[in-house]
């Protein structure tokens, strides 16, 4: 990978002669789902700084899952330990060569969740109903945004416990149990592969429904002058797509990013103009779906807080993290931007199309319009370009295993090169089984966005503070077990009524 490096850039450290082996993180292991072959051999643990380093120096040290074991039950002097945990800074002991401005991380953060989600919060407000999915979009939305401020907040204490810089979504459910009560650290390596594996089944998920997205959309304006079936259209972006997704620096892809969002937003600016046109009374909606919708629309909804998986990496890729969190910070900004985005158009949009709405917002727009055309291959566009982010965590999940197996820079680079092309392939190839947008959108949302998005957070931060406390009359532990039932009841009604619309879609 040269110096292109997805989220940070860490170079080698040489192992001297006699010195206890150590596990290595180069350039090619970036903060992002560092998954090596290591983490299958079950002897990976996460980075830590071998020394106070310049901001120019890139050096990092990764020990073995024994020294954090025993960094965790303490050696030595352990009042000394406790005063250096205590003032230890994890955002003081990160070394980037690219590190991303609070502007940049903003426009990552938007682009990493608004997506294709966002265009099928119509049809979930269908499956919910006008007012039903007005508020549960917003509770959902702040829902998810404490679970992302619980997944910073444990990463960070996690850090100073085990004096690690930086730790990713992987490492945080791996150190949490690692360092938590005595009979759950067997599970730790349970853990780290669990999150690894819905991390991936995640994006790959979001990454078809883009490929489909942008097919569907390209030929709905194509057949207004002639037809072609989809796959003609996911074929011919494929070349593009694998060209585009071997860039390997995030940083390199801001532009691409920025061009994203600016698309982004003029297309849902001219949408809401079609939308709120000749707007219909309320009246002519529902205002509460069935119980046998309602999972659709949990699905629906919480796909489209898809972002999750890059908060992490975003934080730990930022010039100054301490702007990430807080009540102002880069985090509410941006998800208070998402969740009003989100609601709105779910909302208008029903309004606006009724029963008749479709998976995503632009199919429903007039089809002899130019202007609506123009949207569509903005959105289009935009999505295509979108595609880049999300496709990074999957592939850096992946790459430092494949990467390991070759001994010369040139082979590690074309293996991963060959990898890239792979998995673009094969995304290319589930999207064209897709049969129905909106079911896809729903059952990734509810199989594997709920796993991450609500789930994951609560069962970690109640493991990470267990030895902490979790604060007057246990609010902290009631406030998890809540969040942890309500997504686990997504998942598993989500799932199957997922499934059951798609099986019944196949038969008709």
């Amino acid at each position: 990978m040269e110096d292109l490096t997805p989220l940070t850039n860490l170079q080698q450290i040489p192992i001297p002669e006699g010195a206890a082996r150590k596990k290595k993180m180069t350039e090619r292991q970036p903060l992002l789902l560092q998954s090596d072959a290591s983490d299958y051999e079950a002897s990976r643990g996460p980075a830590r700084p071998a020394r106070s380093s310049p901001p120019d120096n890139t050096l990092v040290n990764v020990h073995s899952e024994d020294s954090i074991a025993a960094s965790a039950s303490g050696s030595g002097d352990e009042d000394q330990a406790a005063v250096d945990k205590g003032s230890y800074n994890p955002s003081l002991h990160r070394t980037l060569e690219h590190p991303t401005s609070n502007s940049e991380t903003l426009v990552h953060l938007l682009k990493g969740n608004i997506g294709t989600g966002i265009l099928a919060m119509p049809d979930a407000f269908k499956n919910a109903g006008l007012y039903v999915g007005l508020f549960g979009t917003l509770i959902m939305g702040a829902i998810c945004t404490h679970c992302m401020h619980m997944l910073v907040n444990c990463s960070h204490e996690l850090c100073r416990r085990l004096q690690q810089p930086a730790l990713d979504f992987s490492d945080v459910a791996y150190c949490s149990f690692e360092t938590g009560p005595l009979g759950l650290r067997r599970y730790s390596l349970l853990a780290r592969r669990i999150v690894t594996t819905f991390l991936f089944i995640t994006q790959i998920g979001f990454c078809c429904v883009y490929f489909l997205f942008v097919a569907l959309n390209i030929k709905d304006v194509m057949d207004h002058y002639y037809k072609i079936n989809v796959h003609i259209y996911l074929l011919i972006m494929l070349m593009p797509m694998i060209v585009l997704n071997l860039v390997r620096n995030l940083k390199y892809l801001t532009p691409v990013s920025l061009i994203a969002a600016l698309l982004t937003v003029a297309g849902l600016a001219i949408t809401f103009s079609y939308m709120l046109h000749d707007l219909p009374d309320v009246h002519t909606v529902k205002p509460i779906g069935t119980w046998a919708t309602l999972p659709l629309y949990f699905g629906t909804a919480i796909y489209a807080f898809e972002g999750i998986g890059v908060v992490l990496p975003l934080e730990n890729n930022m010039r100054t993290p301490d702007d990430f969190g807080g009540t102002r910070g880069v985090l509410n900004t941006g998800m208070v931007i998402v969740a009003c985005l989100y609601t709105s158009v779910g909302f208008f949009g029903y309004l606006k199309y009724g029963e008749d709405v479709k998976g995503s917002i632009t199919l429903n727009l007039p089809q002899g319009d130019a202007l609506s055309q123009l949207v569509r291959l903005t959105m289009a566009v935009a999505i295509f370009l979108s595609y880049t982010l999300q496709f990074y965590v999957p592939v850096n999940i992946v790459e430092p295993f494949v990467r390991s197996h070759f001994d010369t820079t040139r082979a590690k680079d074309l293996a991963a090169t060959i990898l890239r092309t792979v998995l673009v392939t094969f995304t290319f190839l589930l999207a064209t089984c897709i049969p129905n947008l909106g079911s896809i959108i729903s059952l990734v949302g509810a199989v594997s966005s709920s796993a991450l998005a609500l789930i994951a957070p609560p069962i970690i931060e109640i493991i990470t503070y267990y030895h902490v406390g979790y604060g007057r009359y246990n609010w902290m532990l009631w406030k998890d077990f809540l969040i942890l039932i309500f997504g686990l009841c997504g998942f598993v009604f989500g799932t199957w009524a997922s499934l059951a619309q798609i099986l019944n879609d196949r038969t008709h």
